[in-house]
């Protein structure tokens, strides 16, 4: 299981690193040639780029603060699951031979993003 995260990273990363390479010199090319003003590379990218960033970064510690709240909700619920229970055995099985916690936490991180997301939204049609 674990080579075959490794080798997702790896073809991943490279993957990412050959995409940037060959976008920066398709760019370079049509830049060199004089066709920006036809292309409009860099003027989308830019007014795109900055309103999108307003938008999302508008409440930044409200993002990181309910990501937070939820991750340790999500910390909570999973030791409150561990030692407690009478058919899980002891709490190092349960931690060994269970990706459960490691799906709690992470369903509990999403929360906290999908709930941020919501306010975001409705704040904005307001």
């Amino acid at each position: 299981m674990n080579e075959v995260l490794v080798a997702a990273v790896i073809f991943y990363a490279i993957f990412q690193v050959l995409k940037n390479f060959t976008d920066f010199l398709l760019k370079r090319m049509i830049i060199k040639k004089g066709h920006i003003d036809s292309a409009g590379i860099l003027e989308q990218k830019v007014s795109s780029v900055s309103s999108e960033n307003q938008e999302a970064n508008k409440y930044p510690s409200l993002k990181w603060g309910l990501v937070a709240f939820f991750g340790g909700l999500g910390f909570i619920f999973i030791d409150q699951l561990g030692p407690g229970s009478s058919d899980m055995g002891t709490y190092e099985n349960f931690m060994d031979r269970s990706m459960l916690p490691f799906g709690i936490e992470l369903v509990s991180i999403s929360l906290g993003f999908i709930i941020y997301f919501l306010i975001v939204n409705f704040s904005k049609k307001k």
